[in-house]
C-alpha cells in the first residue's frame, strides 16, 4: 500500500511541476494545436494552444513507477514493466502522429495504415511479453479467467483490445480535461483492483522458488498485481497533475501522445488483472463516445442522414447549446458512475468467490 501511495503521489508532484515546463518548451517551438474549421466554432479560439502534453503524463508516470519500485524494494516485475511499456509505446505512436501534424501544419498525421501498424507493433510486443515473460493467461477474461482459451489468437485479441481502447480515448479527447479526468477515475479503479487481487493471494517459496499458492484469484493475475497496482497509481497521479493545467480553459492539450498512451495503459491493466471485458464497463463513457461515431457514420452511409449534430457525442451536446464546462462535468459524472458500477461488479464477484472457498 505504501508503494502505491508513494508512486501515485510522486507522479502527481512530477506532473504538476513538469507540465508547465512542457508548456513552455512546446510554446517556444510553436507546437500549437490545429483546430478543424468544421467543428464547434467556440473551439477556434483554442488554435495555437500547446499540444503533445501527453509527454508530461507519460514521463511523470514512468519515472514515478520506477522510483517507487526501487525505493520500496519491489524489484523489477514483468507485469509492471509491460504495463508501463504499453503506456510509453502507444504514447510514442501518438507522439509521431502529433509531430507530423505540427510539422506539416495539417490535421492528418500518420496515415491510417502507419498508425495501425505502430499500434500493432506495440500490441505484438506486449502480447508476447505477457504470454512468455509475465506468463499471463491466454484465456479470455471477464473478472478472472473463462474456460475459453484464445491460444494462437491471443496476439490478435491483444491487438484488438489495445487499439480499441486507445482509439476510444482518442475520440473522447475533444474537450478540455475530459479525457484526463475520466482516465484518472479508471486508473484509480485499476490501482484498487490490482491491490485487491494481491491482498487476496498467498504464495509459498522454498529456496526462492514458488512451491505453492492459495488465493481468490489466479496465480497468473496475483504474481504481478502489486507492481501493476503501483503502475496504475502512478498513471492516476500523472493524469491528475496534468488535469490541473488541462482543465478548462486548457493551457495545454494531451494530443494523440496522451490519448493513445492512456488507452494502451488501460488495455494493458485489463489484460494483466484478467478483467478484459470488465474494462468495457469501467470505460463505459469511452464506449458511448465510440458508439456515437460508429452510429453516425453507419446512418449517414445507409440513409444519408445524421443521428447526431456532430460526433463524437460530446460535440453533439455542444451544438445543442450546452456550455463546454457543462458537458465536461456531466460527462465526468457519467464516467464516474460507470467506474463505480464496474468496481461494484468486481467486488460482487469477489464476494461470490470468497463464499465458495
Amino acid at each position: 500500500m505504501i508503494a502505491i501511495l508513494f508512486g501515485g503521489g510522486l507522479a502527481l508532484v512530477l506532473s504538476l511541476l513538469g507540465t508547465p515546463l512542457v508548456i513552455r518548451f512546446f510554446r517556444r517551438r510553436g507546437y500549437g494545436q490545429l483546430i478543424r474549421d468544421d467543428g464547434p466554432q467556440a473551439h477556434l479560439s483554442k488554435r495555437g494552444t500547446p499540444t503533445m502534453g501527453g509527454t508530461a503524463i507519460i514521463l511523470s508516470a514512468v519515472i514515478a513507477y520506477f522510483v517507487a519500485t526501487l525505493v520500496m524494494g519491489l524489484g523489477l516485475s514483468a507485469g509492471g514493466f509491460l504495463a508501463i511499456g504499453a503506456f510509453a509505446g502507444m504514447g510514442a505512436v501518438g507522439f509521431l502522429d502529433d509531430y507530423i501534424k505540427l510539422r506539416r501544419q495539417r490535421s492528418l498525421g500518420l496515415t491510417s495504415t502507419a498508425k495501425f501498424g505502430g499500434q500493432a507493433l506495440v500490441a505484438i510486443a506486449f502480447a508476447l511479453g505477457a504470454e512468455y515473460v509475465a506468463e499471463t493467461s491466454t484465456q479470455l477474461s471477464v473478472i478472472g479467467q473463462t474456460p475459453f482459451d484464445l491460444g494462437s489468437f491471443f496476439v490478435l485479441w491483444i491487438f484488438v483490445v489495445l487499439t480499441a481502447s486507445s482509439n476510444a480515448v482518442n475520440l473522447t479527447d475533444g474537450l478540455d480535461g475530459l479525457a484526463a479526468g475520466t482516465s484518472a477515475f479508471i486508473f484509480a479503479a485499476y490501482a484498487f483492483i490490482a491491490y485487491w487481487i494481491f491482498r487476496n493471494g498467498q504464495a509459498e517459496y522454498t529456496d526462492g522458488q514458488l512451491t505453492g499458492y492459495e488465493g481468490v484469484y489466479s496465480l497468473e493475475a496475483w504474481l504481478h498485481a502489486d507492481a501493476v497496482a503501483v503502475a496504475a497509481a502512478a498513471a492516476t497521479g500523472a493524469a491528475l497533475g496534468f488535469l490541473w493545467w488541462n482543465a478548462p480553459p486548457a493551457q495545454i492539450f494531451m494530443g494523440d501522445t496522451g490519448s493513445l498512451a492512456i488507452g494502451g495503459m488501460l488495455a494493458a491493466l485489463a489484460v494483466l488483472t484478467e478483467t478484459e471485458l470488465l474494462l468495457v464497463v469501467l470505460a463505459g463513457l469511452y464506449v458511448l463516445e465510440t458508439a456515437s461515431v460508429i452510429v453516425q457514420i453507419a446512418s449517414f452511409k445507409l440513409t444519408g442522414r445524421r443521428i447526431f449534430r456532430m460526433a463524437p457525442l460530446h460535440h453533439h451536446f455542444e451544438l445543442l447549446g450546452w456550455q463546454e464546462t457543462t458537458v465536461i462535468v456531466r460527462f465526468w459524472m457519467i464516467g464516474g458512475l460507470f467506474v463505480l458500477f464496474g468496481v461494484g461488479l468486481f467486488y460482487s464477484d469477489y464476494v461470490a468467490r470468497a463464499v465458495t472457498l
